[in-house]
Order: C-alpha cells, then sequence, then structure tokens
C-alpha cells in the first residue's frame, strides 16, 4: 500500500510505527507526525477543527484531496502529451515517469504512473521489463504500453490473442449449427461491415492499433493456424482484421499490406453478393499486377480468397453468369468475367497448398473444366427451361418427355475429381433448391454422395442446404423425397461424419411436422445417437424425441370414444297393425 514512499523521501505507516514506538508521549508524536506530513497550507490549519466540529474524518477530508489532485494530475499528464514540440513534451514526460515509477504499486498513484507510460510511444527497456514481470502490473497497464511489451515478446502476445482465435471459430462454428434454420437468415446474411464488430475483429484491431510488427504477428499466427487445422475461417478474420483497420484509416499498415486495395475491392463484391464487370477489372487488375519477385503476395491473395465468403460470392456470380451466357447463346470460355471468376475460385481453392508448398504461382486451370462441365450445367439450366416451357403448354400440346431423371457420368466424375467443378456443382444444386426445383434437384442429389474431399458433406453446405430445403416443406410428406435425401443422401455419411448427423437433426427439428408419420419413426431409430456421438448430437436428438412425444396423441384421443347416438324405437308398420 505504501510501496515507493520512502525512496521518495515521504513518510509511510512504517515511519509513524517507528516514532510511536519510540516516543514518551503518543499524542504529541502523533500531532507532530499530522502536521510534518499533512497537506502545508496554513490557511488550513484553521479549518480543520472546524471539519472536526460537523463529524467530518480528517481521513476523509485527505481522501478527498488526494482525489481532486490525482485526477488534476491525470488531466495534466494528458495534456503534456499534446502540447509543445514533440521532443520537450516527451522529455517532460520521461522526467516524470522517472520520478513516479517507484510508486507504481501504490494502488492509489498507480493510474497517474500508468497513464504517463501510456503517453510515452517508447517507455524505458528496464520500465518495460519490470512491468512484464510483474502479472498485476501488467495486466494494470494500457494496451498502448502493452504492444511496446509484446511486439519484441511475440510468446507473450500469442498467448494473448490465443484465446481470441478460438473465441472467433467457436462462434463461427455455433452458427453454422444454429437451430434457427432460414433461408433469408444465413451465416452469410451479415454484412462485410456488421462482421468486423464483433467482438474479436475489434479486440484484435485495438491491440494491434498502428503497430506493423503485431499486424505481422497476427497474420503469421493465422497461417501457422490455417496450415495446421484447414479450418478456411481463419481466412475470414485475416480479410476482417484488414478492412476493420482500413475502416479506421490507420495507414500505417493498410499502405504497407500488398493486398489492401485487392480486399477492399473484393469486400464491395461481398457486400453486393456479386461480382461485376467493373469490379472484375480491379481484381483481375490487382492479379495481374503480382510482379517478378513479389509472388509471395500470391499466398496471402489465395488466402483472401479462400475466405468463405468470398467463395460464396464467387460462386453466386459464376451461377448467374452461366445463366445469363443460356440466354446469349455464349460458350463459357468466351466470357472474360467467367474465366476470371474461375481463376479466383481456382486461386482460393489452392490457397492451402500454395502456403504449404511455399510454392507462389497461380494453380493451372484445368481446361475440361471450361470446356466440358460448365457446357454441362447449362445444358441442365436448359432442361429446366424446356420442362417449364412444356408444363405451360395446352395439354393438347404437350410433348410425352417427362423431366430427365439420369445424370451424365462425367457430371459425377467432375464432382468427385475437381474441387472447383465441386463447389460450382454444389451451389449449382443450392440454387436450383432456393428455386424450389425439386425435379433438378433429386435428378442431381445421388451425384453428391461422393464428392471432392467430401464437400457435400461440409458444414458451410449443408448449412445452406438445410436452410434452403425449408422452401421445399410440402415434399418432405412424400416417401420417394425422403428416401432420396435421407436414406439416399444424409444417412449414409451419418455414421461416419457427426456434424451430419448434427445437421440431419437440425433439419427434422425444423421440418418433423411435415413428415409423414412412418418415415418420421425409421428416421427417429436410424438417427439415435451411438456410445460414441458427442454431447451436441446427444442434446439435439433428445430435442427431437421430446417434440415427437408431445406430438403424439394422449392414450385418451386413442381409445375409440362410446357412442352418443340413442337406439330408435321400433314403429309398427302399418301391415302389422
Amino acid at each position: 500500500m505504501y510501496a515507493g514512499l520512502q525512496e521518495l523521501g515521504v513518510a509511510n505507516g512504517e515511519d509513524l510505527k517507528e516514532t510511536l514506538t519510540n516516543c514518551t508521549e503518543p499524542l504529541k508524536a502523533i500531532e507532530q507526525f499530522q502536521t510534518e506530513n499533512g497537506v502545508l497550507l496554513p490557511s488550513l490549519q484553521s479549518a480543520l477543527p472546524f471539519l472536526d466540529l460537523h463529524g467530518t474524518p480528517r481521513l476523509e477530508f485527505h481522501q478527498s484531496v488526494f482525489d481532486e489532485l490525482r485526477e488534476k494530475l491525470l488531466e495534466r499528464v494528458s495534456a503534456i502529451a499534446l502540447e509543445g514540440k514533440v521532443e520537450e513534451r516527451y522529455k517532460k514526460l520521461e522526467d516524470l515517469l522517472e520520478k513516479s515509477f517507484s510508486l507504481v504499486k501504490m494502488p492509489s498513484i498507480q493510474p497517474v504512473v500508468m497513464c504517463v507510460m501510456k503517453h510515452l510511444p517508447k517507455v524505458p527497456e528496464k520500465k518495460l521489463k519490470l512491468v512484464m514481470a510483474d502479472k498485476d502490473l501488467y495486466k494494470a497497464c494500457a494496451v498502448e504500453v502493452k504492444r511496446q511489451i509484446w511486439q519484441d515478446n511475440q510468446a507473450l502476445f500469442g498467448d494473448e490473442v490465443s484465446p481470441l482465435l478460438k473465441q472467433y471459430i467457436l462462434e463461427k462454428e455455433n452458427v453454422l449449427f444454429s437451430s434457427d434454420i432460414s433461408v433469408l437468415h444465413n451465416f452469410f446474411s451479415p454484412s462485410p461491415k456488421t462482421r468486423r464488430q464483433g467482438e474479436v475483429v475489434q479486440k484484435l484491431t485495438q491491440m494491434i492499433g498502428k503497430n506493423v510488427k503485431l499486424y505481422d504477428m497476427v497474420l503469421q499466427f493465422l497461417r501457422t493456424l490455417f496450415l495446421r487445422t484447414r479450418n478456411i475461417h481463419y481466412c475470414t478474420l485475416r480479410a476482417e482484421l484488414l478492412m476493420s483497420l482500413h475502416d479506421l484509416e490507420i495507414s500505417e499498415i493498410c499502405t504497407v499490406d500488398p493486398c489492401h486495395k485487392f480486399t477492399w475491392c473484393l469486400d464491395a463484391c461481398i457486400r453486393e453478393k456479386f461480382v461485376d464487370n467493373k469490379r472484375a477489372r480491379e481484381l483481375q487488375g490487382f492479379l495481374d499486377g503480382v510482379k517478378k519477385g513479389q509472388e509471395q503476395v500470391l499466398g496471402d491473395l489465395s488466402m483472401i480468397l479462400c475466405d468463405p465468403f468470398a467463395i460464396n460470392t464467387l460462386a453466386l456470380s459464376t451461377i448467374r453468369h452461366l445463366q445469363d451466357l443460356v440466354g446469349q447463346d455464349t460458350l463459357p470460355r468466351e466470357s472474360p468475367d467467367m474465366l476470371l471468376l474461375l481463376r479466383m475460385l481456382s486461386l482460393g481453392q489452392g490457397a492451402w497448398d500454395m502456403i504449404d508448398s511455399q510454392v507462389f504461382k497461380e494453380p493451372k486451370m484445368e481446361v475440361e473444366l471450361i470446356t466440358r462441365f460448365l457446357p454441362m450445367l447449362m445444358s441442365f439450366v436448359v432442361d429446366d427451361h424446356t420442362f417449364n416451357v412444356d408444363q405451360k403448354l395446352p395439354s393438347e400440346e404437350k410433348g410425352p418427355i417427362p423431366y430427365p431423371s439420369t445424370i451424365p457420368e462425367a457430371f459425377t466424375k467432375f464432382l468427385q475429381e475437381n474441387r472447383i467443378a465441386c463447389e460450382i456443382g454444389l451451389y449449382y444444386i443450392l440454387h436450383i433448391t432456393k428455386q424450389r426445383n425439386k425435379n433438378a434437384f433429386l435428378r442431381l442429389l445421388p451425384a453428391l454422395v461422393e464428392t471432392f474431399s467430401d464437400l457435400a458433406f461440409g458444414d458451410i453446405f449443408l448449412h445452406l442446404l438445410t436452410g434452403n430445403l425449408t422452401l421445399l416443406g410440402e415434399e418432405f410428406a412424400l416417401e420417394e423425397f425422403c428416401t432420396s435425401l435421407f436414406d439416399n443422401f444424409f444417412l449414409t455419411a451419418c455414421s461416419r461424419k457427426e456434424n451430419v448427423h448434427r445437421h440431419v437433426l437440425r433439419l427434422l427439428l425444423h421440418l418433423h411436422h411435415k413428415v409423414a408419420p412412418a418415415k418420421l419413426e425409421s428416421l427417429q431409430k436410424a438417427l439415435e445417437p451411438t456410445k460414441q456421438s458427442g454431447e451436441a448430437v446427444k442434446e439435439l436428438y433428445n430435442q427431437l424425441t421430446e417434440k415427437l412425444e408431445l406430438r403424439k396423441p394422449s392414450p385418451a384421443e386413442v381409445t375409440e370414444t362410446p357412442s352418443m347416438e340413442l337406439p330408435l324405437p321400433t314403429v309398427p308398420t302399418p301391415a302389422s297393425r
């Protein structure tokens, strides 16, 4: 409590104790101690007895004076940090720190010492080490001081950042497994600016401030974690962090990050959920502008393009362009915008391999993706148009051709072997589901059982698919639809992929009332958790069981109700009279 006072020649509790121990007249000794160490104002001596008459303790008076002086001193320190020449003001603050630092452990004085340190761009190394060595002091110091400690202590900075990164990933996963299933409010609904207001991004932004070294450290943490876990949410954070600093106009960092302008442009596309012609040209200019000897930039660009929000925007734009090309009778190879979208999708999907191998080259585009796969998707669009037109014709003019039920073998093979084809194919299936196109959905669904790296059983796709399936709610009453969706797709992976099990339970919790009772009963048995199942699956299954129990009719309703009809009296016929 009195730490450091002796070093400054100020009397403390120990001095008073010693005085009282060695004196013959304690009351006189106390009075003398008060006179020597009280507030040294002549006019105060006559006023203090007046406070005594009002029953105000001396401690309360001195504490109020002390608090007032401390507030004035804090204001003055902040004012010194802004006035006069830079060298002069920092010299004043350094002198003040030198005089006051010995009191840094004294709770009542500590805020002043911390305020002085906060306003110093470079706190003396010796004092930083003393702060770092004391947990309580470290905790109490301002983020401006901590930045100076962190920039030369990566391990300590990592300890501070690590819980935030874990929290960020957990928040993303919680959204993907949210109990709310909606086509309107899904994982990709929040705007980029809204996402950047999240707690983790804001805390990291504050921790970094204008410190380029700390920013580079965070990027290195994100690259390392992305490589270690393959979790693409780290790519989202990489882009969000840069744009958060952009929002605050931290030019010290934005100007040195070679990905800044590209990310800024892509951020605008994500906001619109579409890459228009003008922005497409800008993005292409950035990609083409990567100079020889600076190829390493491609690693960061690929990570930014690997952000699920970027992939979502690029894939949605690809599907929209495909539909436009059908209307224009144009092939994908003849569309520069389509080729650019594929180029960026390819760069994003190849991010992990590029960073892992440290070979910074754009992945080679497979020609068959453009010449065979995309035209195949266009043929599906034509099939839909043809069928819809046929259905609108008068009955006598309708053709006998039913909706195509088979899928080309090449389509299934592309989804299994080509990552970009698989991504685009999945987004096309999301598109037809959102269009309530049951025929097209059931036709292509079998191709999803085996896909590249099991992408069809990834959380983001299943999150979007379950949301879009709510639009086909009425179809869940049909045996054929449920068999195709549950038995032939979802249940093929439930036993080996717990995340799929969770998504199916989420869907049934939302749509169980639409499913035929017999089918619902068989699904309930098939989805029963095993001993190895996680708590999340068990919790969802229990919720579903409770909901189904509530729907069952009570025994009283099941038993046959007695007849309320009274027997009619026999009336003799005229012949029997």
